[in-house]
């Protein structure tokens, strides 16, 4: 359609009102008719959360997102704009984006009946149409609902309860809209109060003088599980009147976290140095995610984001490119000793429990980083846990060997590949098992795997390990608790 200037041209262009619910139900069946990804960016989701949300949609429902954190609840409530026409016509200065043939107040009905068709109409994009406001305690029924202005009254000599001297807030300023709430229970029961009456009654009280507006709204919120329960901090009239609940989940396989860390990530930094990270390390730096997701030490009320894993690898490049650049390098390969570096990436997004607590977060963290490269590594090397039953049977057997009479190899972070190569390289069988496992490649690359091999080897036990300051010094198990008896 083309677009209107007056309400003249818009009745002559045939157009036809309709809500915002209708909106987003039509263009959905288009979408899903054209077989269009309807959530684009939106990995995981496919066969579980968005069918949920596109049944709320269908229903005309008001629907919440439950779910928590880092888990794209307000992804994707900024993704349903895209449900909307591209841009709507409405009365030119209304507060309320009001429709032209479908007015709400009086003062638009009156401005209508004086200008006619002569009524100037402007247009709202899409983009415009959608608002959002984060739930906090101090937020008041004038941020979201609106409030009398005693200035306007007294200028224009109106009585207080006359609608033209209400300032609206941004509920009634997003009509014909969608306006979504993001962690709903940590509203006050008061604020509650006033979105129930939104929802049921299609009207607003503003310091106690009621109102009726009809306004046509889609709201959509998101909460964590454990706060929207009838014991939690909702009001169970509110809660009953939000038609859809669907619930989110963090990513199911590695294969879906691996998918969201490489399109959320920043990689391609733009340097001089390139930064090749092993596809090994790569499924290391995701599974750290999963591990705290079932550590003891992790508090599972909270959950563990997904950016948790996006920060860990681009913390993990940033390590290798430090590197890199402290050797002017220009190409460098990330290591095991890349992933530890990045701890502070893990620190800063998991809570704990009171034992994880005494434990301590650096050494939580570092738990679940070595859990994490175990996982990767048994997957790799199966036998690798019985190696010390097998004896001279098992292919780790030499570089056990090795390691006996208190010999130990130190792997710092500043050595560069062709360094590390040559003092990892004079290990038995060290090589050519980590090669086999993880792959082959130029030096750099053959130093990662076999620093990796040697991490794996101590997380199954098989190996003692020293921290030192920038690196670490791998040494036979055994060794090391005769050393600590004697001591």
């Amino acid at each position: 359609m083309q677009r209107a200037r007056t309400l003249g041209e818009l009745k002559a262009a045939g157009y036809r009102p309709r809500t915002v619910k209708q909106e987003l139900r039509s263009n959905l069946i288009h979408k899903l008719r054209a077989g269009e990804n309807v959530f684009p960016g939106i990995i995981g989701y496919e066969r579980t959360v968005v069918p949920q949300i596109q049944n709320a949609i269908l229903s005309g429902h008001d629907f919440i997102l439950l779910g928590l954190r880092g888990q794209a609840k307000t992804r994707l409530l900024r993704s349903l704009p895209a449900l909307l026409d591209e841009a709507i016509p409405a009365i030119e200065g209304s507060p309320l984006n009001e429709d032209p043939l479908a007015p709400i107040t009086s003062a638009a009905r009156a401005r209508i009946a004086a200008e006619g068709d002569a009524l100037p109409i402007v247009w709202i994009e899409r983009e415009e149409r959608y608002r959002e406001k984060l739930a906090t305690p101090d937020v008041s029924i004038a941020d979201l609902i609106g409030d009398v202005d005693p200035i306007r009254a007294a200028t224009e000599k109106l009585a207080l309860d006359d609608p033209r001297v209400i300032h609206y807030g941004i509920i009634p300023r997003t009509n014909r809209g969608i306006f979504a709430i993001n962690e709903l229970p940590d509203l006050q029961a008061r604020i509650q109060v006033g979105l129930l009456n939104i929802l049921e009654e299609g009207d607003i009280q503003i310091r106690g003088f009621p109102i009726r507006l009809p306004l046509d709204l889609a709201l959509v919120f998101s909460a964590n599980p454990e706060d929207y329960t009838n014991r939690g901090n909702i009001i169970t009239p509110l809660r009953d009147r939000i038609a859809s609940q669907v619930l989110t989940h963090y990513p199911r396989t590695l294969e879906e976290s691996l998918r969201i860390t490489s399109q959320e990530a920043w990689q391609d930094r733009g340097g001089d140095v390139e930064v090749l990270v092993p596809d090994y390390l790569r499924r290391a730096a995701e599974e750290v995610a999963f591990q705290a997701r079932e550590s003891e030490f992790v508090d599972q009320n909270s959950g563990v984001s997904a950016r948790m894993t996006i920060s860990l690898y681009e913390s993990l490049i940033s390590n290798a490119e430090r590197r890199a650049l402290g050797t002017d390098a220009k190409r460098v390969v990330a290591r095991a000793g890349d992933l530890f570096g990045s701890i502070a990436a893990v620190t800063g997004k998991v809570e704990l429990v009171y034992e994880g607590e005494r434990e301590g977060q650096r050494n939580v963290a570092l738990a679940l980083i070595g859990k994490a490269i175990q996982a990767v590594f048994d997957e790799a090397v199966p036998n690798a846990k019985t190696a010390r039953q097998e004896e001279g049977a098992s292919e780790l057997h030499p570089i056990l060997t090795w390691f006996t009479g208190g010999v130990s190899v130190d792997v710092t972070d500043e050595l560069s590949g062709a360094e590390l190569v040559e003092r990892l390289g004079a290990i038995d069988g060290l090589e050519r098992l980590a090669t086999r496992a993880f792959g082959d490649g130029e030096p750099e690359e053959q130093a990662a795997a076999m620093e990796f091999f040697l991490e794996g080897m101590h997380q199954n036990a098989l190996l003692s390990r020293k921290e030192l300051v920038g690196g670490r010094s791998y040494r036979d198990t055994f060794e090391e608790m005769v050393q600590s008896f004697n001591s």
